[in-house]
């Protein structure tokens, strides 16, 4: 007698997957990629392309270039590339290229996120706005029903209250364009009680009377709320915390950069989270990444960027009533 077999169901797709599968339908967004002289940001903006996601112009110096590429068995034949010399050159001329036109998003390649930022923050020729500029992690953990978004581990060191008012705004703005619906936002401090001998727990609490006032929109906001209670609902049920966001958060705002850093390579290293990094509040969203970043999170972070970009164009596009 012979046994059939049954297949295993497949797993569903990760969080990870379910984000390129929705870029994908967006329209590809021009994109500059500044400096990509080395495999992985020069490997990363072309296999995001060959996936329709972004159409990139590679800014930097074109010998280089095409060296990394002859190296690695790139094709960059069908890529314009715009010549350039030393990385801070090559984002001048990418952020003169974004006034032009030329392109809807930055992308970090193996320069210094210093040299990148120096260029986009400049007083007279950068990408500033009224909006504080800020960074947003996007984190996929196994086993975490939903991504989280974490701000601000790579901008703003030790942001105030007025500062942290936009860190939130960008998130929230970057969920919804991204089409994700209205977020649940955790404001983080060691505690989830307002004390004063942390100033975190106050700011906290200043930020969620701010929504409250119509200052911070688009989110619902709780705080503060220790990490455990803000992602476990176990928890903030033992802690007796009632809340929309207890639990279930969304948007993990951190009390400053070093908290946020920690915390989010706490994520990616010891449960090999997949990851994505977006930075906001200027012209045009900018990826992000870091020279030690996998092509997988490369492609995470444009992915992210286009939803955004394709969400803005749209909304320009319907005309006003």
């Amino acid at each position: 007698m012979v046994m059939s077999q049954v297949s295993a169901p497949e797993p569903p797709p990760s969080k990870y997957d379910r984000l390129l599968a929705r870029a994908r339908k967006a329209s590809p967004a021009a994109t500059l990629v500044v400096y990509p002289c080395d495999e992985s940001s020069l490997r990363g903006a072309l296999e995001t392309a060959e996936e329709g996601i972004i159409v990139p112009t590679l800014v930097g110096p074109a010998p280089r270039i095409a060296a990394v590429a002859r190296e690695h068995r790139l094709d960059i034949s069908g890529f314009d590339i715009v010549d350039t010399g030393c990385s801070e050159t090559a984002a001048a001329k990418a952020v003169k290229l974004v006034h032009e036109g030329k392109g809807e998003l930055l992308m970090k390649g193996c320069l210094h996120t210093d040299d990148l930022m120096r260029a986009v923050t400049n007083s007279s020729t950068g990408l500033r706005t009224a909006r504080r500029i800020s960074h947003v992690f996007i984190i996929d953990v196994p086993d975490h029903p939903e991504a989280l978004f974490i701000t601000d581990a790579a901008i703003n060191i030790f942001p105030d209250l007025d500062a942290k008012r936009d860190i939130i705004q960008n998130a929230i703005d970057l969920f919804t364009l991204a089409g994700l619906g209205t977020p649940r936002v955790a404001i983080l401090s060691a505690v989830e009680t307002v004390t004063t001998k942390i100033p975190s727990t106050i700011e906290a609490a200043a930020l969620c009377k701010m929504a409250d006032r119509g200052q911070i929109t688009g989110g619902l906001l709780d705080g503060p709320l220790a990490f455990d209670n803000a992602i476990d609902a176990e928890a903030a049920k033992i802690k007796g915390i009632k809340s929309q966001v207890a639990g279930r958060a969304q948007i993990l705002v951190v009390p400053d950069l070093e908290a946020g850093n920690m915390l989010a390579k706490n994520l990616i290293f010891l449960t090999k989270a997949d990851s994505a990094g977006l930075v906001l509040g200027a012209r045009v969203p900018i990826i992000l990444t870091s020279r030690a970043d996998s092509v997988r999170s490369r492609m995470a972070s444009c992915a992210a960027a286009v939803l955004y970009a394709d969400a803005r164009r749209r909304a320009v596009a319907v005309p006003a009533v």
